[in-house]
């Protein structure tokens, strides 16, 4: 593990690009959200099993201009908006001909300390990256827009793994960016969206700017709780959210509603025990669990609860071959999506607040008691050509 200088771990330095291979393009970033993944890097040198080995630009979430061209380059032109998948598979294993290139062992992905030597992220003005790696953004979208796409693209991954019909229900662990994004994605599809998390702030987040249908406060677990006390708090949310009303996607002209008993699917984004020990048992026969969230590596799972109603545990990692269906997504205006411009709550302005930037993402509530959910650090044009942080 590379040893840290902390009076280091907030440097400014400038660097030179390479020269421009034949099948890149020249980035002038424009905007970079901040992901959890990124904080865990930014305050621990770590994510989970994966450590810092040397310094490492943080950043996936961008977009930026096309200010450069390789010559093979004949989709993109200089002035082009473009948002940047940064994962880089190797295309030739058989996941990646499979289509699963998310999963590739040899991929490397910018900002994650996974690969060696380390692939660099995006907090800096301007960098080389492949073309066929950047997609045009029409008219319309903004910084804000262009950098969601990254963490949008992981929700809508996730849906195609679950394969739901229209009319649906699907529950959400977590109100977070990611929980939010697939929130969006279930509405869009039609879908009814319970969303859970334990600040009641965030779901009412939720409901009210129509990202859920329904909410659902977990209670705290307590600390040093045993196996069955915890087994007996996942029973307790699966049956709140069993007895949560919602109103039928074809309302009678009673208006009457139903209980929802068991969902069809859950999107688990915390990567907490007791979400994924609550989904389980919130979920029916022959439903689908989604595992979305990073959290604690080792679980105690009520596995013959799934394993007796066939639930399925399904694992998902990033996404494969989804930007353009995003973008589309983003640009229909298709009225069922919720304003994903709302999850952009905190902005900061170039490398020299990139460090007040991290500390509002690590936290719950700004200073004027507004909820932190999706932090942007954007890059002005007037703020130089090259540089990282």
């Amino acid at each position: 593990m590379f040893d840290f200088n902390p009076d280091l771990t907030q440097s400014q330095e400038s660097h030179s690009l390479a020269p421009l291979a034949d099948n890149e393009v020249t980035v002038r970033i424009t905007s970079t959200g901040l992901c959890g993944s990124d904080l865990h890097y930014y305050t621990h040198f770590r994510n989970g099993d994966i450590h810092v080995r040397s310094p490492l630009i943080l950043g996936h979430e961008s977009c930026g201009y096309v200010t450069a061209i390789g010559p093979s380059v004949t989709h993109l032109k200089p002035g082009d908006f473009v948002a940047l998948e940064v994962g880089l598979p190797c295309g030739i294993c058989h996941l990646c001909l499979e289509g699963r290139y998310n999963i590739c062992p040899a991929l490397r992905f910018r900002s994650s300390a996974k690969s060696w030597p380390h692939f660099q992220g995006t907090l800096q003005t301007k960098l080389n990256h492949p073309a066929e790696r950047c997609y045009r953004l029409p008219e319309g979208f903004n910084g804000d827009m262009g950098a969601i796409i990254e963490p949008l693209s992981v929700a809508m991954h996730a849906s195609r793994r679950a394969g739901l019909p229209r009319g649906s229900t699907v529950l959400v662990f977590g109100a977070g960016a990611v929980g939010l994004l697939c929130a969006a994605v279930a509405k869009a599809a039609g879908q009814r969206v319970i969303i859970a998390d334990i600040q009641a702030s965030r779901v009412h987040f939720a409901t009210t700017h129509r990202f859920a249908d329904a909410g659902v406060v977990v209670p705290m677990q307590k600390a040093g709780a045993g196996v069955q006390e915890k087994l007996s708090l996942a029973l307790e949310v699966a049956g709140t959210v069993g007895r949560t009303r919602l109103a039928d996607f074809v309302l009678s002209s009673a208006g009457q509603e139903r209980e929802v008993e068991a969902v069809d699917a859950v999107f688990e984004c915390t990567g907490q025990e007791s979400c994924l020990q609550a989904a389980i048992y919130a979920t029916r026969p022959g439903g689908k669990i989604m595992l979305i969230g990073m959290g604690t590596p080792v679980q105690t799972l009520p596995i013959s609860a799934a394993a007796l109603r066939e639930v399925d545990l399904l694992g998902v990692f990033r996404y494969a071959d989804v930007y353009e269906d995003a973008i589309r997504l983003v640009a229909s205006r298709d009225p069922l999506l919720p304003d994903l411009g709302r999850l952009v709550t905190q902005r900061f302005r170039g490398l020299g607040e990139v460090g007040e930037a991290f500390e509002m993402a690590g936290r719950g509530w700004d200073g004027e008691g507004g909820l932190v959910i999706k932090v942007v650090v954007e890059f002005p044009e007037e703020d130089g050509e090259t540089g990282g942080t």
